[in-house]
């Protein structure tokens, strides 16, 4: 049997499970949910329940419709429900507030005016924008050409244009993201079942232009699967020039790199990420500095927004303040209603807690018995980030979807979320509708919304975490024997260090424990006995 290296960063024998060995992968039946999954298990007897032992597999049939291209299928089906649902809002006549009442606003439409692209304004160069550049390079090269059109034909809608076009983009963006999730899991093709029929995807997809960012970072984990380092790290690049979440997801890979001791690629890929970041940024930074910086001011002066945490505890319906005035209807736990009116203290306190949430990523993944998933982490940070931090749209739902189909394909939490996502989302309208002077439903019960919203993704944080510390729990590596999308980390074994410091640790605690019993058991040895 032929060994490979070992030790620190070496491989693992040769002969173990290889995830990127695509020959094997095909050779293997693909993963039917309704034997592995309890939800799906129980809604398969409807229909004559879980798969048979000796059924054959979709995509071994020679059939034209395998599970990959029924799953392309649907997520077409699934954009033109969006179009659909954002139809009544396309033309930008949004008279008596039809859009929150008809639950189809959108910020590209309303943007192609507040960006002034309708005046033909330059992004950046002639006006500020509140979005990373090159979310603001696409809002230019779609805008600039349908107001040259717009001056032309004067009976052009020109925001219905704009939306339309952006809308197409976007959408693509989407489809791609979930082609590669189906690339990332050949053997699992139906996990991206999950991406596709999420209901939040269908009525936020077009909000903003964050589908933008998912097909780059979806294109990021793709590169990295593949071994391709310099590639994965052009895509983190320039995710993070769309939205800056995709920045977080640097974590993962540090923290994979110093348990497993690989740490060459990772440099190369967040290397490549920070030079394709800054040639990205160098022409607005450099002559357009003002109205590139707007997104940074933005981000550090906006206040508490609605439906975080913070919100939830400034505007907490039971009232817990001391500044009360009598007479008057005070609501929210005093902390939050303070920190609400200190904004540099609120931005310190988030990213601290951030923080704090990091190093405890960093943590589990130092203590996990069996190196965790990529994807895991991913979808950890960008939790944290959102359960923590004083913005969180509608629309961030679609950052997470793609990470949770990938780090923890399983039905039953994630569907519990997304009906939280979908009450928050209809409860976000009437509200609106309530700032409006449109009375739809009293305010606490946003509040409780928001609560809920918060507290289901902090549930499926719990899962994922717990299937990092479980990993028999993982139904992803019992598939593959390994990280699917673990790029250069795959088949390694934990470096050297890793046991050291545990034995480290367990030896100081020893000591403690040892040290504070000390006492205790000297009493009782010189109590008398009965």
């Amino acid at each position: 049997m032929a060994v490979a290296e070992t030790g620190s960063g070496g491989r693992a024998d040769a002969d173990a499970p290889r995830v990127r060995d695509e020959a094997f992968a095909d050779a293997v039946a693909v993963v039917s949910p309704s034997r592995e999954d309890g939800v799906v298990r129980g809604l398969s007897e409807a229909v004559g329940g879980p798969l048979g032992d000796h059924a054959v597999s979709g995509a071994r049939t020679g059939r034209w419709w395998t599970p990959a291209r029924i799953i392309m299928a649907l997520a077409v089906v699934v954009f033109l429900l969006h179009w659909l649902q954002k139809s009544p809002c396309q033309d930008g006549a949004w008279a008596d507030y039809e859009q929150y009442k008809r639950f189809c606003y959108t910020d590209v439409l309303a943007l192609y005016y507040a960006e002034n692209l309708d005046d033909g304004a330059v992004p950046y160069l002639d006006h500020p924008v509140e979005y990373p550049v090159l979310t603001g390079f696409l809002m230019g090269i779609i805008g600039l050409p349908v107001h040259a059109i717009g001056v032309e034909r004067p009976d052009l809608n020109q925001g219905q244009a704009f939306y339309t076009i952006t809308a197409l983009v976007l959408m693509a963006f989407g489809l791609a993201a979930i082609a590669v999730t189906l690339a990332l899991r050949r053997r699992r093709p139906w996990d991206a079942l999950l991406f596709v029929l999420a209901p939040a995807l269908v009525v936020t997809a077009t909000v903003n232009w964050d589908l933008l960012a998912v097909g780059l970072t979806a294109f990021y984990f793709y590169a990295w699967a593949r071994e391709r380092p310099v590639l994965a790290g052009v895509m983190l690049g320039l995710a993070v020039a769309a939205k800056f979440y995709p920045l977080f997801l640097a974590g993962p890979l540090i923290v994979l790199a110093i348990r497993t001791g690989r740490v060459r690629a990772a440099l190369t890929t967040i290397g490549t990420a920070a030079a394709t970041w800054v040639a990205v940024n160098a022409y607005p930074f450099l002559f357009a500095h003002e109205g590139w910086s707007r997104f940074f001011e933005l981000s550090r002066e906006r206040p508490v927004d609605w439906g975080t945490f913070w919100y939830i505890g400034k505007e907490w319906p039971f009232p817990l303040r001391s500044d009360c005035v009598e007479g008057h209807q005070c609501l929210g736990l005093q902390p939050f209603v303070d920190l609400s009116r200190d904004i540099p203290a609120l931005n310190t306190l988030s990213y601290v807690l951030f923080g704090l949430c990091c190093a405890g990523i960093a943590m589990i993944t130092w203590l996990a018995p069996r190196r965790p998933r990529l994807a895991q982490l991913s979808f950890l940070v960008v939790a944290a980030f959102l359960l923590t931090s004083k913005v969180w749209s509608q629309q961030f739902v679609l950052w997470l979807i793609p990470l949770i189909v990938l780090a923890r394909p399983r039905w039953g939490a994630f569907l519990v979320w997304q009906i939280a996502e979908i009450a928050y989302f209809l409860g976000f309208y009437a509200h609106l509708l309530n700032l409006e002077g449109v009375d739809v439903m009293p305010e606490s019960i946003y509040v409780y919304i928001s609560a809920a919203r918060w507290l289901t993704l902090a549930l499926l944080a719990g899962f994922v975490v717990r299937d990092v510390l479980r990993p028999r729990d993982d139904v992803v590596w019992t598939t593959y024997g390994d990280d699917p999308d673990g790029g250069d980390f795959a088949g390694a074994r934990d470096g050297w260090w890793i046991d050291r410091s545990r034995l480290w640790l367990h030896e100081r605690l020893s000591d403690l424990v040892d040290r504070w019993r000390g006492p205790a058991d000297r009493a009782s040895a010189q109590a008398p006995s009965a």
